[in-house]
């Protein structure tokens, strides 16, 4: 197979400038450039370079075994980069124009997409954050976008979490695994990706168990800004969860991934369905909670309400009795007499006891 010379152009010359590679721990902000790191890779064993540029003619300037596919490829870890440097990288591995702009504006569904023999992988990662003064959390949802090419990886990432620097030291001690090639960069981001799922499902769950124990426990609380804040994130969770099967499965079928890396995709798969069916479950599982929860607050008002009917129509006795007697009338009955004011007294007091029993025996206070 005949491999394709890097030739500079005027928009591929940043390149080839000579710059010192950026650490694996790196911090995103600060930096001039969105390349993370780059190196090429040989029989599974790094080959650092001045630049990116250089590692690619390292790979396709002859290194090449008998049957013609070559023995290493490069990979080039992108954060968030801008239009002007990713549009640099597809010209030095011929990315396709649709594909660079996908990977440019992000905000793209999960999918899988082959262009001119190069596959393009669009994942969403997630991450539960701490947000607000409250300290609330929620799913902040970033892209990993995968160029997978012969014998190139570029990879670029959106958002502040789902850093895959562990995941290239990781593979850099696997020298075996990564010797078979860029679908074992593939494999490895997947299950990245996959595994952040099952962290955020599993705290998402820690959150939902609270809120169940918290609607069902003797003392009255709100939760139903915290349940309805929980059925958001698990929506969001959803949109990033579900519509990755499709790529996956679609990725094991691909002729570029060995055999030994389609055994541990399907298992990346399996994790991935038990993660979205675990998440569906959380949106049936929050439905009765909030019905509940519903069901208690309405119970509890309609107990406060008999509670103050209950003593209105106590106090309504001796404020009936008291306005009766209060009217201006000559004639009006034991107003002369010696004990009328201490027998109306008894009489409120004995009316406003049997309501106030009969009340209590029927459960309104």
């Amino acid at each position: 197979m005949a491999m394709t010379r890097v030739r500079p152009g005027r928009a591929t010359k940043a390149l080839f400038k000579t710059r010192s590679r950026p650490s694996a721990g790196t911090a995103a902000r600060g930096r001039d450039t969105a390349v993370i790191d780059w190196a090429a890779y040989i029989d599974g064993h790094r080959v650092s370079t001045g630049t990116v540029a250089d590692a690619v003619r390292l790979i396709r300037d002859g290194r090449l075994v008998p049957d013609g596919d070559s023995a290493g490829f490069v990979w080039v870890g992108l954060h968030e980069p801008s239009e002007a440097e990713l549009t640099e990288l597809a010209e030095v591995f011929g990315l396709h124009p649709l594909a660079v702009e996908d990977a440019i504006k992000a905000h793209q569904r999960p999918k899988l997409e082959r262009y001119d023999g190069v596959n393009f992988v669009v994942m969403k990662t997630v991450g539960y954050v701490s947000s607000g003064a409250d300290g609330t959390e929620v799913v902040e949802t970033g892209e990993i976008m995968i160029f997978c090419g012969p014998d190139f990886v570029v990879t670029v990432r959106h958002g502040a979490h789902g850093s895959l620097g562990p995941v290239r030291s990781r593979l850099e001690s696997d020298p075996a695994r990564l010797a078979l090639g860029p679908a074992a960069v593939v494999h490895a981001v997947t299950d990245r990706v996959v595994d952040g799922y099952v962290c955020v499902a599993d705290a998402v769950q820690e959150d939902i168990d609270e809120v169940e124990e918290a609607v069902f426990s003797p003392e009255r609380t709100d939760e139903s800004r915290r349940i309805y804040r929980l059925k958001r994130e698990v929506i969001q969770l959803k949109r990033a969860v579900g519509p990755l099967a499709g790529p996956l499965r679609g990725l094991s079928g691909r002729r570029f991934v060995p055999a030994e890396i389609r055994e541990y995709l399907r298992d990346v798969e399996d994790h991935l369905t038990r993660v979205r069916e675990q998440v569906e479950s959380y949106d049936e599982l929050l439905n009765p909670i909030l019905q509940a929860h519903m069901t208690q607050v309405t119970v509890a008002d309609n107990q406060d309400m008999r509670k103050i009917s209950a003593w209105g129509a106590i106090f309504m006795v001796p404020t009936a009795i008291a306005g009766v007697y209060g009217m201006n009338f000559e004639f009006m009955p034991e107003t002369k007499w010696e004990y009328g004011y201490p027998m109306i007294l008894g009489v409120i007091a004995v009316a406003c006891l049997s309501l106030y029993r009969g009340f209590r025996r029927n459960g309104w206070l």
